[in-house]
């Protein structure tokens, strides 16, 4: 995603010498990329910092933690690295992008699907022993399932193989992803297989929201709202994540009226 023509097209060429890369997309600005990113859901994406409009760090701002690809960041200006690592990028290149260090990118970008694959696969393999005759509950799925709603200032999820105890103050959004929930905590997103309802039930409701059909809020991280269009409102979190309230869900947030 780069707002020059002639870069893109440089790029192109070069990623053309790996045969196990398809380019499937390219975008001249922030939005243009944040349209074909939820269009597309490439696993790798080289975007520039600068943009017209919305910059490369709002872009990943903008993304569901689900929809966000691997990232390497182009640009002529290496005071960005710093804040390009805190966004998690996977790398980071200076125009002119040199054939070596693009290379080395690709390679890194390699291990990590790998990694990505394997933690998949794992993850179908205890859902088989999930479905064999005459098992026990593991301790785990007992610990998890005997919590009773609300229970304390922590909250208990099962993300992959890890058991977690979350700070309940520290979640500043969920939102759903087919079967999984994303949850949003600090400076962390925890996966967990389950459905909003569920975890809705488990949540202090005088903090906690429901602003769409697939996404829950921390009422006390919201620092603004301002008016979208057909009634819907976006909501700016103290983190500068901004999350639609649809209109249907509305009226049910007392903190607003």
């Amino acid at each position: 995603m780069d707002d020059e023509p002639l870069a893109r097209r440089g790029l192109e060429l070069r990623l053309a010498r790996h045969a196990d890369i398809e380019i499937v997309g390219e975008a001249g600005n922030g939005r243009q990329a944040f349209h074909a990113i939820s269009a597309l859901r490439p696993d790798l994406m080289f975007l520039d910092v600068q943009m017209p409009g919305i910059d490369g760090f709002g872009l990943l701002r903008m993304l569901p933690a689900t929809q966000v690809p691997l990232t390497v960041f182009v640009t002529a200006y290496d005071h960005y690295a710093t804040a390009a690592f805190a966004a998690s990028a996977l790398d980071y290149l200076l125009k002119p992008v040199d054939d070596a260090r693009l290379d080395e990118s690709v390679d890194r970008t390699r291990a990590r699907l790998a990694a990505r694959k394997t933690e998949d696969h794992y993850e179908r393999l205890l859902k088989f022993i999930a479905t064999l005759p005459g098992g026990r509950r593991s301790e785990i799925d007992a610990l998890l399932g005997d919590e009773g709603p609300r229970a304390d200032c922590r909250l208990t999820i099962k993300d992959g193989h890890r058991v977690l105890r979350i700070d309940v103050d520290s979640i500043r959004w969920i939102d759903a992803a087919g079967d999984y929930m994303c949850i949003h905590a600090g400076d962390e997103t925890h996966v967990l297989r389950g459905t909003m309802q569920q975890l809705e039930r488990r949540l202090d409701p005088q903090k906690f929201a429901r602003i769409h059909r697939s996404t829950i809020v921390n009422l006390e991280r919201v620092k603004e709202m301002r008016p979208h269009v057909n009634g819907e409102y976006f909501l700016l979190l103290d983190s500068g994540q901004e999350l639609k309230l649809s209109r249907s869900y509305r009226d049910k947030i007392k903190f607003f009226t």
